[in-house]
């Protein structure tokens, strides 16, 4: 182990005798009581040493083997420990390509703050290069989604739409200007390319990978002897179909188990979430019928929307559809890093001119065919454990 504190988390002393690690709630450590010595051998934790050459420095400042190891092990409790070679033979391939990870390195600190663990950080951005993912949509919001999932290090990025690009489609993460007039599947392959921070693992590559890292599972068909896929994100240019998404164009995903995430931008309204796991929470089946529960005319008019005039212009604000898309990216590399973000079972909308996120649980229903409201809360809760288990690894 060759430990180091996360360069991440800002220092700063509370006092003569405690140390704050971290700005933010979210992350601020205090460690308590630091004597001298103490913060003298804090200084020697840059990645530069292995634990026999700390033991041995330490003695200069009047501190035991045993006190070295309890203080390393004590930050390393408390998530304040790095180990610049840990992370497993992927997360080696990684470091020997100085190239893209001097790219990644804010991603790469951000993981390090949010896992905890010695070299999780770095086994977490490693392990995105074997994974898989379909972004269904490459409008403004799609398209943007998918720059930014291939420019974090997700390995195979793929983008589904039809018809040619036009001008309403180009932002500044998206689609270019140039790309007007191509068809949209090929003008967002180029994006996805120019976004990668480096060439695409191979096909045997990310095989061999598997579920390795993260531990992400690679469901339902692989292409070309490559990996399952990881999530679809559902970000069409049609509002609707994510406000109130169809059920039948999930049936293959549900039945293969395979995660998939909702986003887009509706009437000046923003939609991100729910994040499906097959069988555990909610689908669009089910909030087809709680909504049809609760509104029995819904049915009839959602069918009137559907049929209704294809080519009117999406009110699609630009600002809103980025900050959406860069909702439902982070939530998407949240669940292939291994959590189960704000999204999972529920959805944020948030509405323009005021743009008060508010998040909505959804409930799985009982006459759904999914089979996620068959179970009670606790095995419910348990299906939930076992997706954390399985993506953790």
């Amino acid at each position: 182990m060759h430990p180091m504190l996360k360069p991440a988390l800002r220092r700063a002393w509370r006092g003569r005798n405690t140390v704050q690690f971290g700005v933010t709630r979210a992350h601020a450590v205090k460690l308590g009581p630091v004597d001298i010595a103490t913060g003298s051998f804090l200084e020697l934790l840059d990645g530069t040493r292995g634990l026999p050459l700390l033991r041995e420095e330490a003695r200069a400042l009047n501190l035991s083997a045993p006190q070295v190891d309890t203080l390393v092990r004590r930050l390393a409790d408390a998530g304040l420990i790095d180990d610049v070679r840990a992370g497993g033979p992927e997360a080696d391939a990684l470091r020997n390509r100085t190239d893209v990870l001097e790219r990644q390195r804010p991603d790469l600190a951000s993981l390090s703050v949010v896992h905890p663990e010695p070299g999780g950080g770095l086994r977490r951005l490693a392990a995105r290069r074997s994974m898989r993912v379909q972004v269904r949509g490459a409008g403004r919001v799609g398209a943007a989604i998918a720059a930014v999932l291939s420019g974090s290090g997700v390995g195979r990025v793929e983008v589904l739409d039809g018809g040619l690009a036009e001008p309403s489609d180009v932002t500044p993460g998206g689609l270019p200007a140039t790309a007007v007039g191509e068809r949209r599947d090929t003008a967002a392959r180029q994006l996805v390319r120019r976004s990668a921070v480096g060439p695409a693992p191979r096909a045997t590559e990310t095989a061999a990978a598997g579920t390795r890292g993260s531990g992400v599972p690679a469901l339902g068909d692989s292409a070309n002897g490559g990996p399952g896929l990881s999530l679809v994100v559902v970000a069409p240019r049609d509002g609707l179909a994510v406000y109130a998404p169809d059920p039948r164009t999930a049936e293959t995903w549900i039945a293969s188990g395979i995660p998939h995430l909702y986003a887009g931008v509706i009437e000046a309204t923003g939609v991100v979430g729910p994040l499906v796991l097959p069988g555990g929470t909610a689908c669009a089946g089910c909030l087809a019928l709680t909504r049809a529960d609760r509104d029995p005319q819904w049915p009839r008019m959602l069918a009137q929307w559907r049929s209704g005039r294809r080519n009117a212009v999406q009110a699609c604000d630009l600002g809103l559809a980025t900050a959406v898309a860069g909702l439902a990216a982070a939530h998407a590399l949240a669940f292939l890093d291994g959590e189960l973000p704000a999204t999972t079972g529920a959805r944020w909308e948030a509405a323009l001119p005021l743009l008060d996120w508010r998040s909505e649980q959804i409930g799985a229903h009982l006459r759904c065919s999914c089979g996620a409201g068959g179970h009670t809360e606790g095995e419910r809760t348990s299906v939930l454990d076992a997706a954390h288990d399985t993506m953790a690894g």
